[in-house]
C-alpha cells in the first residue's frame, strides 16, 4: 500500500514543551484498514521524537468493532511496536465509548485523542503539548482550513461551533476537532455517555480548567468514508441541552422543577379567577368555557413538578454522599503565603 500522506519535516516538531510530559495518544478505530498503517509510520516519527526529547509516549488504539481488517492490522502493529496497546470491542459502540475506554486505559499524564482516517495530522501533537506547558489544562485543535464539504460537514460545523460557543460561553472555533491535549487530572473522573466527547472542554472549563485553542493541520479524506453526516445535528442540540442542564441544575435540580411548577400553580389561580369572574359577572356557566380544565391541569402539571423536583434532589443527595463526589474544587491551597497542597482540577460525571 502507497503512502499518501508522509510526515514532512515541520517547523511545528520544534514545538516541544520544555518540562518533560508522560503522553497517551488514544486512537478509536472502525474500519480503517487502508489508514491504520499510514498512521503507524506517523505516529513512529511522533514517537520518536517525544521519546528522544524525555517524553514517555503510548500510543493506545481502540477498534470499535470493525468489520475489516484493522483488528488485524493493529495487532500485528502491536507486535513490533511496544509502546503500542490495542483495544478490540466485541461490537461497534461508537466513538463515545471508544474513546472513553481509552481514556480509561491510559496510563500517563496527558492523554490526547485524534481520529484514524489520517485528516489529523500527528506532527502538530508536539504543538499541543508545548501549549499545555504555557499553563493550559486543555488545548483544542483548530481546523481553521478545514478539508471537508461545505454544505454537509463545514456549513453545519460553523452553526453549531458558534452555538455552542454562545451558550457554553467556552469560546472555540471546532468543538469538533478530535484532536486535543487533556491533562489527565481533568478526565480522570469523567464518564462519557451518548456523543458527549466533544462537550469535555466544556465540562472542563465548568470545573474551573484553563482552556485555549491552537490551530492544527487538516488533510482531505482519501480512504474510506465519513462516519458523520447531517443526521447528527439535531443530536448535538439535545447535548447541548443536557450539558447546560446538568451544570446549572445538577445539585439544585428543586430550582428548575420548582419553578416550573410554582407558575403552573400560579397559572393555575389565575384561571380559577377567571372562572369565578365569568361565574359571577359574566353570566356564564363553568362548563361554557374551557376554565376549569385549565384550572384542574395547570394545577396537577404544578403538583407532580414540584413532587418530581423533590425526587430528583434525593436522588442527586443519594448519588453525592453515596460515591463521596465533592460539589466543589479546590486549585490550590496556600499558607503563610506558600502553596502547600496543589489540588489538580478533576471533573464531575459527564451523564
Amino acid at each position: 500500500m502507497g503512502s499518501t500522506f508522509a510526515v514532512p519535516p515541520r517547523s511545528d516538531l520544534c514545538y516541544l514543551p520544555l518540562v518533560a510530559l508522560s503522553v497517551s495518544l488514544v486512537i478509536p478505530c472502525y474500519n480503517e484498514e487502508e489508514s491504520v498503517g499510514e498512521l503507524g509510520a506517523q505516529l513512529d516519527t511522533v514517537v520518536a521524537l517525544l521519546t528522544g526529547n524525555g517524553h514517555e509516549v503510548e500510543v493506545i488504539f481502540v477498534d470499535d468493532g470493525s468489520r475489516d481488517k484493522t483488528a488485524d492490522l493493529l495487532r500485528q502493529m502491536s507486535a513490533t511496536r511496544p509502546h503500542v496497546t490495542v483495544l478490540r470491542f466485541a461490537r461497534n459502540f461508537g466513538q463515545t465509548a471508544a474513546m472513553q475506554a481509552g481514556f480509561e486505559a491510559a496510563r500517563h499524564d496527558v492523554i490526547v485523542p485524534l481520529d484514524a482516517d489520517l485528516q489529523n495530522d500527528p506532527a502538530d501533537i508536539p504543538k499541543l503539548l508545548a501549549k499545555l506547558d504555557e499553563g493550559y489544562d486543555v488545548v483544542s485543535g483548530w481546523r481553521r482550513d478545514r478539508k471537508d464539504k461545505a454544505i454537509t460537514r463545514r456549513l453545519p460545523s460553523w452553526m453549531a461551533n458558534g452555538l455552542i460557543s454562545r451558550t457554553s460561553g467556552v469560546r472555540l472555533h471546532d468543538y469538533g476537532c478530535t484532536l486535543k491535549a487533556y491533562r489527565r487530572t481533568v478526565i480522570q473522573n469523567v464518564h462519557l455517555y451518548g456523543e458527549m466527547h466533544r462537550f469535555i472542554p466544556i465540562y472542563a472549563a465548568q470545573q474551573g480548567a484553563r482552556v485555549t485553542e491552537i490551530v492544527v493541520n487538516h488533510r482531505p479524506r482519501v480512504h474510506g468514508t465519513t462516519k458523520y453526516g447531517l443526521g447528527r445535528v439535531p443530536n448535538v442540540f439535545l447535548d447541548l441541552m443536557l450539558v447546560q442542564f446538568l451544570w446549572k441544575y445538577g445539585t439544585k435540580p428543586m430550582h428548575v422543577f420548582g419553578k416550573f411548577g410554582l407558575a403552573n400553580i400560579f397559572a393555575s389561580f389565575i384561571t380559577f379567577a377567571l372562572m369565578l369572574y365569568f361565574k359571577l359577572f359574566g353570566d356564564k356557566s363553568f362548563v361554557e368555557t374551557p376554565l376549569p380544565s385549565l384550572t384542574i391541569m395547570f394545577f396537577l402539571i404544578g403538583c407532580l413538578s414540584i413532587l418530581m423536583g423533590l425526587l430528583a434532589e434525593v436522588t442527586m443527595r443519594t448519588y453525592h454522599e453515596s460515591s463521596r463526589a465533592p460539589t466543589y474544587i479546590v486549585r490550590e491551597t496556600y499558607r503563610d503565603g506558600e502553596v502547600v497542597r496543589v489540588q489538580p482540577v478533576a471533573m464531575k460525571r459527564a451523564s
